[in-house]
């Protein structure tokens, strides 16, 4: 399950801004923290815009494939 919520810093912990789920309870979970742009600080930052945002983010990251790449199941499959 992936959710993207809100929190507050206060005193080192964080303040999230709703509940997570009760089906949540007792599991580990990852947590990765970025600072809020001056938008999504914002009371009326919408989940499609939380989304756009998170999106954005993961792009960074992201790897580009060549333009001749094409993905093998049987080789994964023989390894």
């Amino acid at each position: 399950m992936t959710q993207i919520l809100r929190a507050t810093c206060i005193n080192g912990n964080l303040v999230l801004s709703e509940k997570l789920s009760p089906a949540m309870e007792g599991k580990r979970l990852k947590v990765i923290v970025q600072e809020a742009t001056e938008a999504e600080q914002s009371e009326d930052f919408t989940a499609d815009q939380k989304f756009a945002a998170f999106i954005d983010h993961a792009k960074q990251y992201s790897a580009k494939l060549p333009a001749n790449y094409k993905f093998n199941r049987d080789e994964l499959y023989e390894r």
